[in-house]
């Protein structure tokens, strides 16, 4: 049992996993990469690699001087997904919360009809309030 331990210890350790990680992944070069950060919370950052993956966000204080300032965050990312397909998004972040934009995010399906006629009957014959 022992042994069988062992022996299964070395395979992990001695095992070649650079099949998984993609060579253009690994050897990836970042061809750009800024940072700039304000002192009233504003910032922008871009990430570029020659790999073809890039990322870029912007940011600032909604209302700094009020007493409960938001901060804005403006941002999007590209890169090639492993079928060949370039995936793409471009997303907000406020005080309405996290809002994304793109061709790849799932969406939910259409309401079905029969809802959409059970919600419009309630609103229009809207309960009795109870006594």
């Amino acid at each position: 049992m022992k042994f069988l331990i062992v022996s299964c210890l070395v395979a992990f350790a001695a095992a070649d996993v650079s099949h998984i990680v993609g060579h253009s992944e690994r050897d990836a070069k970042i061809l750009k990469q800024d940072l700039d950060v304000g002192v009233e919370g504003q910032y922008q950052w871009v990430v570029e690699t020659d790999n073809g993956i890039s990322a870029q966000a912007r940011g600032a204080l909604n209302n700094p001087q009020a007493e409960n300032p938001a901060q804005v965050v403006q941002g999007q990312a590209q890169w090639t997904s492993p079928e060949g397909e370039v995936v793409q998004f471009a997303y907000t972040a406020d005080e309405n919360g996290y809002q994304v934009q793109g061709s790849h995010v799932p969406t939910p399906p259409p309401v079905p009809e029969a809802i959409i006629r059970a919600l419009e009957y309630i609103r229009a014959h809207p309960p009795k309030p109870e006594a």
